[in-house]
């Protein structure tokens, strides 16, 4: 009797020196199926980046030939493949100077000995006789001989916020007697499209909430102020215009 109990109990002790191990043992189980895990699916997060990232990829290539399709349909006078009849910039006449600086329009004449980079499009606001074309990037070049694009801004043809600098002594000086309500008449790479002017206003050159990308496709003019101003004007003159959606895409 005494030595079967005296084996009971050496059964048991054995029995709960065991339990460690085995509870040891799953946690390791338990710790092997979650690093599993988390490699699984950040090798899935990984493999869906790289598909995403492919796609962005290829939409940026597609826009970018269809963009140089566009401008040799400029040349060329070509439909483009969507169907849409290319604007042709060639004729837009010589600037009306009478309000420009005199430095300006050497500048001005300078400039047509120079090789620009793509015309967008041409702006027009028939209130205050301006007519400008308008240059993919906002250089001072560019705006001696026009308008440019104000860098990271859409460009004409896209939805957003159209961004267009231009001289407060060339052809943006005629913004001093614009009006709210005046016409903008933007032709761009797919058609002409209309603008009604919301607001102006004078800015510190620091402030740039006006330059925010908008969700529906606007027009924001932007020059130095005061337009008279010798030296370099210590300020911006915004033009703010929405679009008047009755127009859009009217060749």
């Amino acid at each position: 009797m005494l030595g079967a109990t005296i084996i009971a109990v050496r059964a048991l002790g054995e029995k709960e020196q065991r339990m460690p191990g085995r509870i040891r043992s799953t946690a390791y189980r338990l710790v092997e199926v979650l690093s599993y895990t988390l490699g699984v699916i950040l090798t899935c997060f990984f493999v869906v980046q790289l598909a995403q990232g492919e796609v962005e990829r290829r939409e940026g290539i597609a826009e970018f030939e269809r963009m140089t399709e566009a401008m040799a349909a400029v040349d060329s006078g070509e439909d483009t493949a969507s169907g849409v009849k290319i604007q042709d910039f060639s004729d837009i006449g010589e600037p009306d100077t009478t309000l420009w600086a005199p430095g300006r329009i050497a500048d001005y004449e300078a400039s047509l000995q120079a090789e620009m980079p793509p015309l967008l499009g041409v702006l027009e606001i028939p209130s205050v006789q301006l007519k400008v074309p308008v240059y993919s990037t906002s250089t001072d070049l560019t705006m001696d001989r026009g308008a440019g694009v104000i860098d990271g801004m859409a460009y004409p043809h896209e939805p957003g916020n159209i961004g267009i600098s231009g001289h407060r002594d060339g052809y943006f000086r005629v913004l001093k007697d614009i009006e709210l309500g005046d016409q903008l008449v933007l032709q761009t790479l797919e058609g002409t499209k209309k603008f009604k002017v919301d607001a102006t206003q004078v800015v510190e050159i620091s402030d740039t909430r006006l330059l925010q990308d908008t969700k529906d496709q606007t027009v924001t003019l932007v020059t130095c102020y005061p337009f008279y101003f010798v030296g370099h004007a210590p300020k911006r003159f915004i033009v703010t215009a929405s679009l008047d959606s009755t127009y859009v895409n009217r060749n």
